[in-house]
């Protein structure tokens, strides 16, 4: 990557924050551009500069990226009063890191292209601890000339990046590994509930679980929630209700989605949405 390419970075919550971050450390010149101006102030002691708008960051950068919360966030910052679209600036890059759904990453496509702009929808697996360990997996799609571009910062802010096709691969392989987490949450809780009812402890299901063929890295990580009854949210449970809708909408109908769907969007109107994914076992357990 050329050194002196100038990076803008807008959406700066518990992801876009560790991850802009990274950049500043590996010594990337940065702006940066939030709502909420009080979530840049820790970038911007760190070196980065702030953007009084998103028109104005994307006509002093060259590569632009956005994390946000959903469809309608993303869809505000591309073409609302002063957005990424409102002026001239043919040829930059936009790489959308948000999880939305794949039409909505071809119609940011389209978008940009009527703007002579190019795009990439890459959004990440993984949470707070990965974004701040820059160890994301980063799901891409768009071309090979924009993804060999965008890949040194990719390099940055995830252990692999992985160019799967074009616009909109990317959101639809996010959509499809956040369908397996929530089997594998929902799994996990049901199995655990069912073997503490029958006298097993929660402590001992787990390491059974764990140690045995069925483990994985999400039943390793959620073990001490678990056992704490603690859920502070490093992915929030809103948002997986969030990326199982999308999924429904983009055409998922397997025999497991609805009766998932329907348990996590149970929990969310519980008042569980800002908790932990594995806050579903509190639901569960009612």
């Amino acid at each position: 990557m050329e050194a002196a390419l100038k990076i803008g970075w807008i959406g700066l919550g518990n992801m876009g924050n560790p991850m802009a971050n990274n950049l500043l450390n590996a010594g990337l010149d940065l702006t940066v551009y939030n709502r909420t101006k009080n979530k840049e102030e820790s970038l911007l002691q760190a070196g980065a500069r702030s953007a009084s708008s998103p028109q104005a960051l994307m006509d002093s950068c060259d590569i632009i990226i956005t994390m946000l919360s959903d469809d309608a966030a993303v869809k505000a910052i591309f073409e609302g009063p002063s957005g990424l679209l409102s002026s001239a600036n043919s040829g930059k890059l936009i790489i959308d890191m948000s999880t939305v759904a794949p039409a909505t990453s071809r119609y940011l496509s389209e978008a940009c292209n009527k703007h002579q702009l190019n795009f990439l929808d890459a959004p990440v697996s993984g949470s707070v601890k990965p974004a701040q360990d820059g160890t994301l997996i980063i799901l891409v799609g768009g071309t090979e000339e924009n993804y060999a571009k965008a890949k040194p910062i990719f390099d940055i802010l995830g252990k692999l990046s992985i160019h799967l096709g074009p616009t909109g691969a990317g959101s639809s392989a996010k959509l499809a590994i956040n369908y397996l987490l929530g089997l594998n949450l929902q799994g996990l809780a049901e199995t655990v509930l069912f073997a503490e009812r029958n006298g097993i402890s929660k402590e001992n299901m787990l390491t059974i679980i764990n140690e045995s063929a069925c483990g994985n890295g999400i039943s390793k990580l959620k073990a001490t929630s678990i056992i704490n009854n603690s859920y502070p949210a490093a992915f929030a449970l809103k948002h997986l209700v969030k990326d199982l809708r999308l999924a429904g909408e983009a055409g998922l109908n397997a025999a497991l989605f609805n009766p998932l769907f329907e348990s996590f969007q149970k929990a969310q109107e519980e008042g569980l949405g800002n908790e932990d994914v594995m806050a579903i076992i509190k639901s569960i357990n009612q």
